[in-house]
């Protein structure tokens, strides 16, 4: 028997649960987020509107950095930002000139 951690089990339990279990995953994961791309990207989110694991899914999604398609109902550009440090903005230092004016 193959060794699986408690990690994997609790996403195993949660995925079996999801709405788009039996759905095209193309649905989810268009070529473009632009164009036809975007209504894919609409309808994936209205499926995940009603979707029972759909907290687990985006915290899977940002721990893991997911960079494509639509997860707990949110797109790329939706994770970038939910995943933004919090705080205060970070100073801009400018860079330090080269040596021998390179």
């Amino acid at each position: 028997m193959a060794w699986v951690d408690a990690t994997s089990m609790m996403m195993l339990d949660w995925t079996r649960r999801a709405a788009c279990l039996d759905l095209d995953p193309e649905l989810f994961f268009p070529i473009s987020m632009e164009g036809p791309g975007r209504s894919q990207v609409e309808q994936a989110k209205h499926i995940c509107q009603g979707c029972p694991v759909r907290e687990p899914c985006l915290a899977y999604a940002l721990d893991t950095n997911q960079a494509y398609g639509v997860w707990g109902g949110t797109d790329p550009a939706e994770r970038r930002e939910l995943n933004l440090p919090a705080g205060p903005p970070r100073e801009n230092v400018p860079a330090r000139p080269l040596r021998g004016g390179r």
